[in-house]
């Protein structure tokens, strides 16, 4: 089963950058789709970036022009390079694989049930 490793996470000043990376092992990368998601304090979970086995990436509104999500297939891994941070950004931040759930739907409680979850990435920016 594939599993699926966050890093990259801590502390950055508003108008920051960040690069969180999600490496998978246990099966290749090449079949599956990866979703970014965040939980704030005291909200849900909710999706922002999305990419398909094709390359074809998605962004929630609030990261559109500032997150930019792309993969390495060979590596295995899986990047969500954040910039202009803003303090609405904080929270846990955890990759999703899916081998059957599009990135269409990504922002859906579909991907709840995707095959695999990583245990997540502390994002805090504050000045």
């Amino acid at each position: 089963q594939l599993q699926v490793v966050e890093s990259g996470g801590g502390l950055v000043q508003p108008g920051g950058s960040l690069t969180l990376s999600c490496v998978a092992s246990g099966l290749a990368l090449d079949y599956y789709n990866i979703g970014w998601f965040r939980q704030a304090p005291g909200k849900e979970r909710e999706g922002v970036s999305c990419i398909s086995i094709s390359g074809k990436t998605h962004y929630t509104d609030s990261a559109k022009g500032r997150f930019t999500i792309s993969r390495d297939n060979p590596k295995s891994t899986v990047w969500l390079k954040m910039s202009s941070l803003k303090p609405d950004d904080t929270g846990v931040y955890y990759c999703a694989a899916a081998l059957f759930l599009p990135c269409s739907v990504y922002e859906g409680i579909d991907w709840f049930e995707a095959d695999s979850w990583g245990q997540g990435t502390q994002v805090t920016v504050s000045s």
